[in-house]
């Protein structure tokens, strides 16, 4: 597993498959322009690639989905199929076009769906785990809490394919907590309202979640 997709050309997409390269994987950025990515391929080594949605889609043994959350059943057409039987670590969250509430971010699903199951649906070939959803992507990769690592929460329905981002997970720094089935999206994307709020309420950032056990 050494051939990674990126889908996505914003900045959780850099961050992502920086932290891939910086791994040692191969990666391929997938957007709708590539053009638009020509400078990060030339500064990001000969490992680095970049294609349309379908072209990265192929190309990964793993995908990696981290576009805009209204764009991500767009993005799942757009790689023609090539989704089937991998892994594919769905970042998105479900924010809606629309303010913040005294800090409070707003979805465009309800309490009782999740983007992801949306997703699964639409490609129930491909292996769907929630992963990077719950943590702002200046802490995606190696994060640093003086020794401690925090948690992150996945969710998925194949087993083997949440075996793999745990593997990935473990190489980043994380400590993995898995919540179950693909419902359990259902809360785990709303910890991104949850990590907003001190941001938008009182620009703290530098935090993350982390699962205590007894």
């Amino acid at each position: 597993m050494k051939k990674i997709a990126v889908l996505g050309s914003g900045v959780v997409g850099q961050v992502l498959a920086d932290g891939f390269l910086k791994h040692g994987y191969e990666v391929m950025r997938g957007t709708r322009e590539p053009d638009k990515l020509a400078a990060w391929k030339s500064g990001a080594g000969a490992r680095a690639s970049v294609g349309n949605f379908a072209e990265a889609a192929r190309f990964g043994e793993v995908v990696v989905l981290a576009v805009k959350g209204g764009a991500a059943e767009s993005a799942v057409d757009l790689c023609e199929g090539a989704l089937a039987g991998k892994p594919v670590i769905d970042a998105t969250n479900p924010i809606a076009d629309a303010p913040p509430e005294q800090g409070v971010i707003k979805f465009f699903t309800g309490p009782n769906e999740s983007l992801m199951e949306k997703l699964q649906a639409k490609a129930p070939g491909a292996h769907f785990v929630k992963a990077f959803s719950c943590v702002g992507n200046a802490w995606m990769v190696n994060p640093d809490f003086g020794g401690q690592k925090p948690t992150m929460f996945i969710c998925g329905n194949d087993a083997g394919a949440k075996g793999a981002v745990l593997e990935i997970l473990t190489q980043f720094g994380w400590e993995t907590e898995d919540m179950g089935a693909a419902a359990a999206a259902r809360a785990i994307e709303p910890l991104c309202m949850l990590w907003c709020i001190p941001g938008l309420t009182r620009n703290q950032w530098t935090h993350a979640f982390k699962l205590l056990k007894k």
